[in-house]
């Protein structure tokens, strides 16, 4: 399926992002905009969390009203105009995971935020039976529709059983590659994948060398030691079209929160 990565990769991806959000929020900061298309890769396959276009500082007990962010990822009480806090972040971790480990989002989009507020509160989130207990639990503890009862805070985080015999030392969990991003990137048609979007704008400028554009052929200044090598961030992989997801057939646990 596309998108869809197995528990063990979603698990060091997870693991990063709580990290992420919680240095994040000790500072007083919300996010307010957590997506895939929001999070980068290095090319050892570890996460980089960008864009803090919407992210503002909220002192502690604050709240803020704003709707803002994007609509699959807004959590309830955003939808609603308010008040929310750091919690709303750890709701919109719980969309992005669920994408991750199934390949599609939990419901598919409304065109405004008053119809998408209707259906989150109604709707009663469904948990793959392919998913395991553990996962199964911490999306659930994510997902919750009441802000106090969400799991909200990094140490609760940490001791999810999902997460057990996961070291939360970042020097050790970047020390190895995440080996299906390594096995993507070295499919043959990563290349052709990479010019989509800049194919049709750079159209006009006939004889224009898409391949060096992309790939540039290392040189003295540019070419750096295995050990000591710079690594660029790649956009994650998104889950699957929702609309293409909704016709398969999957058993699916309930739950309700």
């Amino acid at each position: 399926m596309i998108g869809q990565f197995s528990e063990d990769t979603v698990r060091v991806f997870a693991a990063e992002l709580g990290c992420a959000l919680g240095f994040l929020h000790d500072f007083g900061i919300i996010h307010r905009d957590l997506k895939m298309e929001n999070i980068l890769l290095t090319d050892n396959g570890h996460i980089r969390l960008a864009d803090f276009g919407l992210s503002r500082r909220l002192e502690g007990g604050g709240r803020a009203f704003t709707i803002c962010g994007t609509i699959q990822y807004m959590a309830p009480e955003v939808l609603s105009g308010g008040p929310y806090n750091h919690a709303a972040d750890w709701w919109s971790l719980g969309i992005l995971l669920f994408s991750l480990v199934t390949g599609k989002f939990p419901m598919p989009p409304e065109p405004d935020h008053y119809s998408m507020l209707r259906k989150v509160r109604w709707f009663p989130y469904e948990m793959p039976l392919s998913l395991s207990s553990p996962m199964a639990l911490l999306l659930t503890e994510l997902l919750c529709k009441t802000p106090c009862r969400r799991l909200r805070t990094l140490d609760r985080f940490k001791r999810q059983t999902f997460f057990r015999g996961t070291s939360f030392d970042l020097a050790l969990l970047q020390r190895q590659p995440v080996e299906v991003i390594l096995e993507l990137r070295e499919r043959p048609d990563r290349p052709a994948k990479a010019r989509r979007g800049l194919t049709l704008s750079l159209q006009p400028l006939k004889g224009f060398d898409y391949d060096s554009f992309l790939s540039p052929p290392a040189t003295p200044d540019t070419h750096l030691d295995a050990d000591t090598q710079t690594h660029s961030a790649v956009p994650l992989p998104g889950p699957a079209s929702p609309l293409q997801c909704a016709q398969e057939k999957v058993p699916r646990r309930e739950v309700f929160v």
